[in-house]
């Protein structure tokens, strides 16, 4: 018998060139599951009962988000919407939402020469992380998260997506 957390993770597919990907539920909730405990091993995180839901989009759709949320008029490859921390202090299980855009996972799996199973699985990952916390815009929490990225895609069986890339410490 597994000792895995319970988490509930809700995947709503929104736009109708997902249904050529279909094991795209699977792959996702496996991510997030395994980043969820990642981070939970990691940081020592309760995350027994967390809810989770990810939003299976197009580009039209994942725009439409940024430019609402974010002030941002284009389409991009994940966004993550954290619950804030005051409701998630009042006992609130649900981390937060994810949104992933195909037409964007697929020219980037496509440029980066990437299989398109493997990079949708390392956003889930990476959009998950951000709902526990992890984030990007200074140098040291940029390695901080792509150390537990690493981690957590190696134990799928995901190459490391940041191996043919410049350290972040010395990125523009």
């Amino acid at each position: 018998m597994s000792e895995r957390p319970a988490i509930e993770i809700d995947v709503l597919v929104e736009a109708p060139a997902w249904d050529a990907v279909p094991d795209a539920e699977s792959l996702v909730t496996r991510a997030v599951i395994a980043a969820c405990e990642g981070a939970a091993t990691e940081y020592e995180l309760d995350i027994e009962g967390a809810e989770i839901a990810v939003m299976l989009t197009d580009d039209a759709g994942i725009r439409a988000l940024n430019r609402d949320w974010r002030g941002k008029d284009k389409a991009t490859n994940v966004l993550s919407f954290p619950t804030p921390e005051v409701a998630r202090r009042g006992g609130d299980p649900h981390l937060g939402d994810i949104a992933i855009a195909i037409e964007t996972l697929e020219r980037e799996a496509t440029s980066e020469a990437k299989p398109f199973a493997d990079h949708l699985v390392h956003l889930a990952v990476h959009g998950t992380l951000h709902l526990l916390g992890y984030d990007h815009e200074v140098p040291e929490e940029a390695e901080e998260m792509e150390a537990m990225e690493r981690a957590v895609l190696a134990s799928l069986g995901v190459p490391d997506p940041y191996a043919e890339t410049e350290p972040v410490s010395q990125a523009s």
